[in-house]
């Protein structure tokens, strides 16, 4: 939740606190061992005592306690038996016929004319690996036509809602898009959108929601103090999505839309397809509760999470990379002669609406979540301690039904996390992913390139206005010459 209140708060005397701690607050706090915020009340100026007490009643304590017990308990708890994902879940590229792409392409561009897709993006996080302290979203990756990763997301949607009109006989169709931002980069992401006017998007059919944020806690579960009069906080991980849409009433607000289908996504994708039709298609054919789109891992040191199935039958969920042993990242199939775990959470899902009111629910209930070990600013200068957090997998434990769907690596995952000079997921790589991509797409629509450096080195951009994933491309480029690099648009 953004913002956790457990009771109105206490108006300050006139004139502040005084020398005594506010009694019943200090109670509450001694009742789940934070006391200890209170520490160094006495050295406090009167302005910092006020801060101080409208921060704790801030915290939803009973809540927080609860979660804190509940994952430390957690903590050296056996980990489940693992296996490899059945084949019979996984919806492999080799395996789809050209019927089967168009037919759940058709299917998903109907249902979205209908009004039944909502968009979820993941934007909490800023660029800081980027060597910036921006959004992610507001990051340039250096494409031709300078375009953020926000517009390059936010031209693709309305791409969709053109195909998906003339599937209707041209009635218009708006996707809602929910953007969850964090405390450090909600205002600068409103202010970025606002600037560019919603990037041709209609400014109501955006709504913006900040994800919450839990104390940092010692190993013992209690706060660490960023301040004397500050408890340390931290965004509580992009699973946090799910206890944000609930809180802030969107589940019911995209109800009231009439929507079914939720696509759920993270903004550092130069390749992602925002409400793809076909997956769409794909997940409504299926009948299942979650899907994902996965890609083959494609070395075994590669640093990503991939799915699994929990025990023998179990549901189907995802191993970090950093839980797996070196046995299990390079086991090989015998039978295929590729790896056994194999099929690597990329972060593109899409879920049933009543499953996600559903595993709000159980996530509340549970109240497990991962214990990132961190340096925390205190104090004490930079102490260890503890982040609380949810991942946007968490959910896959509690679906009935998970279908997984391949994609090609090379047309739908081009990942921005490192700034340029990294070895990989760098701006330059997802950049020369996108123009090799496309490419392609313009050669394949009888087009041809110049170019005066290696092509390896460059190539075209076709802007999201013109087509989504290569199609309607012929009327622009058969038999015309572009020069590598540009934008093609109308």
């Amino acid at each position: 939740m953004a913002e956790l209140v457990v009771a109105p708060a206490a108006q300050a005397p006139a004139g502040g606190w005084g020398a005594a701690a506010p009694q019943e607050l200090l109670e509450r706090l001694k009742d789940y061992g934070q006391e200890g915020a209170f520490a160094l009340w006495d050295e406090l100026a009167p302005e910092e005592r006020d801060f101080l007490v409208r921060d704790i009643q801030s915290l939803d304590l009973a809540r927080i306690d609860r979660i804190v017990r509940c994952s430390l308990r957690s903590q050296g708890a056996p980990v489940p038996v693992v296996e490899p994902v059945p084949e019979s879940s996984v919806a492999t590229v080799d395996d789809r016929t050209a019927e089967d792409k168009e037919r759940w392409w058709r299917r998903g561009l109907k249902a979205i004319a209908e009004g039944k897709l909502a968009v979820v993006l993941l934007a909490g996080g800023q660029g800081t690996r980027l060597g910036s302290s921006d959004p992610k979203g507001c990051f340039s990756i250096g494409l031709p036509s300078g375009k953020s990763l926000f517009q390059l997301q936010a031209e693709r949607i309305l791409c969709v809602q053109k195909l998906a009109a003339r599937s209707n006989d041209g009635n218009t169709v708006q996707i809602h898009w929910y953007i969850m931002t964090s405390p450090f980069t909600d205002e600068a992401t409103r202010k970025f959108f606002e600037s560019r006017r919603y990037f041709g998007l209609e400014p109501d059919q955006v709504t913006f929601f900040q994800q919450g944020t839990l104390p940092c806690v010692s190993p013992d579960g209690r706060f660490i103090m960023e301040t004397p009069y500050k408890v340390a906080r931290a965004p509580d991980g992009n699973g946090g999505v799910y206890a944000a849409l609930k809180s802030k009433k969107l589940l019911d607000n995209m109800a009231a839309r009439g929507v079914k289908y939720v696509d759920c996504y993270g903004v550092d994708n130069a390749l992602v397809r925002v409400a793809d039709p076909t997956f769409l298609g794909y997940f409504i054919d299926k009948g299942v509760s979650a899907a994902a789109k996965v890609v083959r891992k494609a070395y075994p040191q590669e640093k990503v999470g991939v799915f699994v199935q929990r025990g023998r039958g179990g549901p189907l969920s995802v191993v970090e990379y950093s839980e797996m042993n070196a046995a299990m990242t390079t086991e090989i199939n015998q039978t295929t002669g590729r790896l056994r775990y194999c099929w690597s959470n990329v972060c593109l899902h899409m879920f049933s609406l009543d499953f996600l009111n559903q595993v709000t629910n159980s996530l509340e209930r549970d109240s497990v979540y991962h214990l990132a070990d961190k340096k925390i600013p205190s104090i004490h200068g930079y102490t260890t301690g503890l982040k609380l957090e949810q991942f946007i997998f968490d959910v896959f434990n509690y679906s009935p039904s998970t279908a997984l769907f391949e994609v090609v690596r090379e047309e739908e995952f081009a990942p921005v996390k490192n700034a340029n000079g990294a070895p990989y997921d760098t701006p330059d790589s997802a950049r020369l992913m996108v123009l090799r991509l496309h490419s392609r797409w313009v050669v394949t629509a009888g087009g041809f390139l110049t170019h005066s450096v290696p092509l390896y080195m460059t190539g075209v951009e076709v802007s999201p206005l013109c087509s989504y994933s290569g199609e309607n491309l012929e009327a622009i480029c058969r038999g015309r010459t572009f020069h590598a690099p540009s934008e093609i648009s109308f």
